[in-house]
């Protein structure tokens, strides 16, 4: 081979070796598998591509097949953003509820079991933890998937998810830098804007992420949101000042540099993915999420191509695309032999134990307390107050508390209650219609961000006032009803959490 070939060769490998797309399908299309042959080295997995434990061990041992230290990524936060249990609701609480119960070795651990679980299926990468401040309540995006408003709190557990998940040979990949907590948009539709000072900007939103540094986390994944105090013209993704300025010189952080999915809203109506991903990596990212939307060869090919052509008319520095592969390489190097946790050390209730304490449970005043409320023992009817889920999460995933309390109490009924441009009200008289005689449990989801679902509970309540009212969002809302039960997430834990408490199998207090 000539050393013009070879050095054109070497160039479409790293191109190759810099993306982490998707793909649809529970196996590997024949495409993906050629061009991990090629140089591919990361595969990002989503919901569409897990069936089961046992099919998702299957597919990743069909990518080692072509590639044995494929990066194998997947974006499970537990709580209520999952992929390992898409179609059944998360076995361990999520972020929020962990920074409720602030036990940083409780979230050490949920941390480990998580990791342990993916790392069993074969998965070596994970885009998690959410090290985001939540310090808009508004945020339509971040919300749960933040520990918290306080940005000590945010930080002392963002570092320890991040040693419980690598502990368990994992990688974590700490998210959304610089910090995507202080925004009312979502990126996944259109450019957020944070306009905070620079001495803001280091005091709050970078405090997570110095820890996460500190501990040692393997990856750090950008936040596709314009920053004017860092940079007034490019979103952090693709800026040079916020990646390499500040991620790389100010944070001193070596490891690698991914990018929120490229096919969001915030990057690819306004610069096109393939535009994008060359100003992305140029600004100092090494690696190109792409395919939570966009999953197929002909994305993998327009994007490679891009990137080689960028290097050819000296758009992207040759060296600095060489660097990036170099690093995704190094990070595959790091989880092909990291360590794996003992059978001996496995812990398949801690996700239930952490969500019975993150509980926090309050009874109308002038019942006395929490040891006043009296259980129930016939089924109720659930009015579930149901918004329109963000993209992360998805709307294939159950919440609630209907399905549990089927199991506690037998014969429980539910309906689902959404905005129908009424400002709630009749959401809530339907509800009381359908409810009939039964005690009614309404459930929420973000109450204070949602003016329909405040109205549906001043109708309910009005007439019902011995309603049970569960908050699986941010509780924001001051707490109301003859009981009134903050789960921080909605996770299946947390619904069978509050339904223990509902139905008397554990005290209020969740313990």
């Amino acid at each position: 081979m000539s050393t013009l070939a070879s050095a054109a060769d070497t160039l479409t490998r790293d191109a190759l070796t810099v993306l982490q797309p998707g793909f649809t399908g529970t196996t590997a299309p024949d495409w993906l598998l050629r061009r991990l042959g090629e140089g591919l080295a990361s595969v990002g997995l989503f919901g569409r591509n897990i069936a089961s434990p046992g099919q998702l061990t299957a597919l990743t041992s069909q990518l080692r097949a072509e590639r044995d230290d494929v990066l194998v990524a997947i974006d499970e936060e537990g709580g209520d953003v999952t992929r390992l249990e898409v179609r059944t609701g998360s076995s361990f609480p999520g972020n929020h509820a962990l920074g409720a119960v602030d036990d940083v070795e409780l979230t050490h651990q949920v941390a480990r079991e998580l990791g342990r679980r993916l790392a069993d299926c074969g998965v070596n990468l994970n885009w998690a933890p959410s090290a985001d401040v939540n310090s808009d309540p508004r945020n339509p995006v971040i919300g749960v998937r933040s520990f918290g408003a306080d940005t000590e709190l945010a930080a002392r557990h963002t570092a320890a998810y991040v040693t419980g998940l690598q502990s368990a040979g994992v990688a974590a990949c700490t998210k959304h830098f610089p910090g995507h907590g202080d925004t009312a948009v979502d990126s996944h539709h259109d450019l957020p804007r944070i306009d905070v000072s620079a001495a803001g900007l280091t005091e709050r939103e970078l405090a997570p992420f110095r820890a996460a540094i500190a501990a040692g986390t393997r990856a750090v994944m950008s936040a596709h949101i314009l920053v004017p105090a860092l940079d007034p013209d490019r979103p952090a993704t693709l800026s040079r000042r916020v990646l390499t300025g500040l991620l790389r010189g100010e944070l001193g952080y070596e490891g690698l540099v991914v990018t929120d999915g490229m096919e969001m809203r915030a990057v690819a109506g306004t610069y096109g993915i393939e535009r994008g991903s060359v100003l992305a990596i140029a600004a100092g990212a090494d690696a190109i999420c792409v395919g939570g939307g966009l999953a197929d060869d002909a994305t993998v090919l327009r994007l490679r191509d891009a990137l080689v052509a960028a290097v050819r008319a000296g758009d992207l520095p040759e060296e600095r695309l060489a660097d990036a592969a170099e690093r995704v390489r190094a990070l595959a190097r790091w989880a092909s032999t990291a360590a794996r946790v003992p059978e001996d050390a496995r812990d398949s209730e801690i996700g239930m134990h952490a969500a019975r304490r993150a509980l926090t449970v309050t009874v109308a005043p002038g019942m006395g307390g929490p040891e006043s409320f009296t259980p129930l023992t016939e089924p109720p009817y659930v009015a579930a107050l149901t918004p329109v889920a963000n993209i992360a999460v998805g709307d294939e995933t159950p919440w609630g508390v209907a399905a549990e309390l089927v199991h506690l109490l037998p014969g429980t009924v539910t309906g689902s209650f959404t905005e129908d441009g009424t400002q709630g009200e009749s959401a809530g008289r339907a509800a009381l219609e359908a409810a009939g005689p039964r005690r009614i449990v309404a459930v929420v989801r973000d109450e204070h961000r949602h003016p329909w679902m405040a109205s549906a509970l001043d109708v309910l309540l009005a007439t019902r006032p011995d309603t049970i009212v569960v908050e699986m969002g941010v509780p924001q809302a001051a707490p109301r009803g003859a009981l009134h039960i903050a789960t921080h997430g909605a996770a299946r834990v947390c619904g069978r959490a509050a339904a223990e408490v509902i139905a008397g199998v554990t005290g209020p207090a969740g313990a």
